[in-house]
């Protein structure tokens, strides 16, 4: 099949996640007995294979399934996020483990937890007419009649991969006379962008990745560790489940680094996507509109039962704009009030500049959608990178259009996201900053911002992959 990129673009073997993708299969071992030649394989086409064998005959294979852990990133699922064939992480698997759950006696049951993004939350808003408080209010009651204990918002961990993120910046500014790699730094919050660099370009661009866990990771040892301590339970008593924007989400929580070797657990059990909550819905025979709604939880009773809280700079996250603030105060003492952006190549391709004296002291641009962060990657490697800073995601417009989302049905999809946009903005923002919340666990659970507890739970490491020549690489 062609690539969608010229050749300019062309710069690797990936191509663009949006385009269909090939099913993730994995190489098919023929046995080659002596004296006999291996048998052939023929891809039909509905894109079944059949082997031939030397008597003529033939039989259909059927695709072998695959765990995270055997991902070669080979152009197929991970990067598409569109047809890997996931048994570890489901919905399925997820209904599995509160049927266990329900069915156990009361010594073996755990605790399970879900935490829900906001943009799986102004996704379901949009599908079915409701205000992201009332989304909220419902999928609680929906999730805590399945049998779930804990549901809980994970705009709260967003606040602490923020906040880590905007401190790291600074750090690596004051030490770029010495550290060449110091910068720019390149924002880590995405896994499907994780994963093309790791795999793609290794140890070059890892020096760059900032190592601020996600929200999604910081939630899960924020749920392994402070909660589990709260309520008297350790790590592997809990079942820990997100609902993500994206299916990369999967292979994040996969990660061996996420993985509490003295309890033998992940710090996220199980994430299945906005749209995979469609199909617990259907099995169900449930609509949202219609489920009463439940008060919130709120893990450490900052909020009011009533309130949602969101963050300003944008369905990504605001990383750019919180660490821009951050940095033009700390580093400059200049006030920002207010960003202006200037859109480049395209409206996922976007820089903001502070000026002072007549010179550029800070530089940052956001860069979405795999056809941007190969034009980044390859200034990168020519050395004309002129960023301090980029807010790297693999979906084009970012995590509010994630693989994970629930498609449009009836109407453009350019509709629905800006629907799901204006529904995400609608939640006021809260500064972390000032977050009183943030600040007391900061001290409860790690000790203060600056110890060696929130450096653990807080970062993480990436690790280069070597790439391995297979078949599945092959351009036909």
């Amino acid at each position: 099949m062609a690539s969608p990129f010229s050749g300019a673009l062309q710069l690797t073997d990936l191509d663009d996640y949006i385009g269909p993708s090939q099913d993730c299969i994995k190489p098919i071992k023929v046995d080659k007995k002596p004296g006999q030649g291996a048998a052939k394989i023929r891809i039909e086409d509905d894109g079944t294979y059949v082997q031939i064998n030397q008597d003529g005959a033939s039989q259909k294979l059927e695709k072998a399934k695959i765990t995270l852990n055997d991902c070669l990133a080979c152009s197929g699922c991970i990067t598409s996020a569109e047809s890997i064939l996931i048994t570890q992480q489901s919905h399925e698997e997820f209904s599995r483990a509160l049927d266990t759950k329900m069915s156990s006696g009361s010594a073996q049951k755990k605790l399970v937890v879900v935490s829900v993004s906001p943009q799986s939350r102004a996704s379901l808003a949009a599908r079915f007419k409701l205000t992201p408080l009332d989304t909220a209010k419902k999928l609680t009651a929906f999730l805590k009649g399945l049998g779930v204990d804990f549901v809980f918002d994970t705009t709260f961990s967003r606040s602490f991969s923020l906040l880590e993120s905007q401190r790291e910046f600074v750090r690596r500014f004051r030490r770029q006379a010495q550290d060449k790699q110091a910068l720019p730094m390149l924002a880590a919050a995405c896994p499907g962008w994780i994963c093309y660099a790791e795999k793609t370009h290794g140890s070059f661009i890892i020096p760059h990745l900032s190592t601020a866990k996600s929200p999604q990771q910081v939630m899960g040892s924020l749920v392994k560790g402070h909660f589990a301590r709260q309520h008297h339970v350790t790590p592997d008593q809990i079942y820990h489940a997100t609902i993500m924007p994206c299916y990369d989400k999967k292979l994040e929580a996969s990660r061996p680094d996420f993985f509490l070797q003295a309890h033998q657990t992940r710090e996220v059990d199980c994430v299945i996507t906005t749209g995979e909550v469609l199909k617990l819905l259907d099995k169900k025979g449930a609509s949202l509109s219609e489920v009463d709604p439940a008060p919130l939880d709120s893990m450490f009773g900052s909020l009011p039962a009533e309130q949602l809280a969101g963050h300003s700079g944008g369905g990504s996250g605001g990383y750019l704009e919180h660490t821009y603030r951050y940095a033009a105060r700390e580093l400059f003492g200049v006030q920002v009030e207010q960003l202006q952006y200037k859109a480049l190549r395209n409206k996922d391709f976007q820089e903001v500049m502070l000026e002072k004296d007549g010179e550029t002291v800070l530089h940052f641009a956001l860069a979405y959608g795999f056809r941007n962060i190969q034009n980044l990657v390859q200034k990168l490697k020519r050395g004309k990178l002129p960023y301090h800073y980029v807010e790297v995601m693999a979906c084009p417009s970012g995590c509010l259009n994630g693989g994970g989302q629930i498609k449009a049905e009836g109407e453009p999809a350019k509709d629905l996201l800006q629907r799901v946009e204006q529904l995400y903005e609608s939640v006021l923002p809260e500064n972390p900053e000032t977050s009183r919340a943030t600040a007391e666990l900061y001290q409860q659970w790690l000790n203060g911002p600056t110890s060696e507890q929130a450096r653990e739970a807080l970062h993480t490491r990436y690790h280069a992959v070597e790439r391995i020549g297979t078949g599945l690489s092959i351009k036909w």
